[in-house]
C-alpha cells in the first residue's frame, strides 16, 4: 500500500518510498512542483549524495537558495525587507561578475521562485580562499580581534595556510556582524541578506537590470547635487561614529550612489573605534580621505579637520 509520504521521483521513473522519519519529512502531498523538486533533492543529499553540490538538477553555474541553510543568527536582521526572496523552492541564478578585488570578488545574482515572478538581484561576496588571498593590511585592522580558541589565534598571527582560512572566516564574519549592526542602526549599508561559511549576500545597489551604482570616485555631480551627498556623507559617517565604529578604509571607491542614494560598501575592516588601540587614527584618516574628495570636487564646506572633530565627538573620543 503505498504511504501519503511516497512520492513519484523523476529521476528514477518511479514511485521512491521515504526509509524513515527523517527522510519522510520532506515529503508532502500537496508541494507545487517547484517545491517537490527541492524536497527530493533534499532526499537525495540525506541518502548519501555529496553534500557540498548544491547544483544537483540546475543548469550550470545556478544552485538552489541557501536560505534554508542558514541559522536565524546568520541571516539579517528582522523584519527582512519585502523584496527579499526567502521560498524554499527558490534558485540562485549566477549572473556575472560586478567587482574582483584583493580579498573577495563580488557576483551579481538574481535569486527566483521558479514559474513566478517573484525574484530580486543580490550581491554575492565571496572571500578567497586560503591559497588566493592578499590580506595586505589585515594585520592593524585585526589586532583589536580576539577569538577564544588560542589555536587559530596562533595560526592567524603565523600566517599559517589554516591560520589564512581562519582570517578569512573572521573577515567574513566581522563584516556581516558589522552589517548588521550598522543597518539596524539606520547607517546607509546593504541590506545583510545572509552569512554562510565566507560568502556574504547582500542587497544590491542598482538598477532591476542588473547595472551597479556608480562609486562616488566614478561620479560627476553639480554644485546641488554635491552638496546632498556632503549633507549625507557627514550623517552617515556621524551615525557610523556613534555607534562606535570606523569604516577603516572609507575612500569615495566604496561609496556607492544610486539615485541620490548613498551607502557604504566594503566593511570588513571595521574598527571599534574604543577598543582599538589604534581606532581615533582610522577616524581621522576616513574623514581625511572623504573630505579631501568633496572639497576638490568643489564643495566649500568639505573640511577635513572639521570632519574628523566631528566624528571623534560622535565617538565620545573627546574629552568634555
Amino acid at each position: 500500500m503505498r504511504d501519503s509520504a511516497d512520492s513519484y521521483d523523476p529521476a528514477f521513473g518511479r514511485v521512491r518510498r521515504a526509509r524513515n522519519k527523517r527522510q519522510r519529512k520532506f515529503y508532502q502531498p500537496h508541494d507545487d512542483e517547484a517545491t517537490y523538486v527541492k524536497r527530493a533533492w533534499e532526499l537525495q543529499r540525506l541518502a548519501g549524495a555529496d553534500t557540498d553540490d548544491a547544483t544537483d538538477g540546475l543548469p550550470e553555474g545556478d544552485r538552489w537558495s541557501t536560505w534554508d541553510q542558514v541559522t536565524p543568527t546568520e541571516r539579517g536582521p528582522k523584519p527582512h525587507p519585502d523584496w527579499l526572496v526567502t521560498d524554499l523552492a527558490a534558485v540562485d541564478y549566477e549572473l556575472g561578475v560586478l567587482k574582483t578585488g584583493k580579498e573577495a570578488d563580488v557576483f551579481l545574482v538574481r535569486r527566483g521562485v521558479p514559474g513566478t515572478d517573484r525574484s530580486c538581484l543580490l550581491a554575492a561576496k565571496r572571500y578567497r580562499d586560503a591559497t588566493h588571498r592578499q590580506f595586505h593590511r589585515d594585520a592593524g585592522y585585526l589586532e583589536g580581534r580576539r577569538t577564544r580558541d588560542t589555536r587559530v589565534t596562533r595560526a592567524a598571527a603565523n600566517r599559517t595556510a589554516f591560520g589564512r582560512q581562519a582570517i578569512a572566516g573572521q573577515w567574513a564574519t566581522a563584516e556581516f556582524n558589522a552589517l548588521v549592526q550598522l543597518y539596524s542602526a539606520r547607517v546607509p549599508v546593504p541590506y545583510p541578506v545572509q552569512i554562510l561559511g565566507t560568502e556574504i549576500l547582500l542587497e544590491f545597489i542598482g538598477d532591476a537590470d542588473g547595472a551597479g551604482a556608480p562609486r562616488l570616485a566614478e561620479t560627476r555631480p553639480g554644485p546641488a547635487e554635491l552638496a546632498s551627498l556632503w549633507s549625507k556623507l557627514v550623517e552617515a559617517t556621524a551615525t557610523l561614529a556613534s555607534a562606535g565604529f570606523a569604516h577603516g578604509d572609507l575612500s569615495p571607491y566604496n561609496l556607492l550612489v544610486h539615485h541620490g542614494r548613498l551607502v557604504m560598501i566594503d566593511l570588513p575592516q571595521v574598527v571599534d573605534v574604543i577598543s582599538h588601540p589604534n581606532g581615533r587614527s582610522f577616524l581621522d584618516r576616513d574623514a581625511k580621505n572623504v573630505a579631501t574628495w568633496f572639497a576638490r570636487a568643489g564643495h566649500p564646506d568639505a573640511d577635513p579637520e572639521m570632519l574628523a572633530r566631528l566624528l571623534a565627538e560622535e565617538a565620545r573620543l573627546t574629552q568634555p
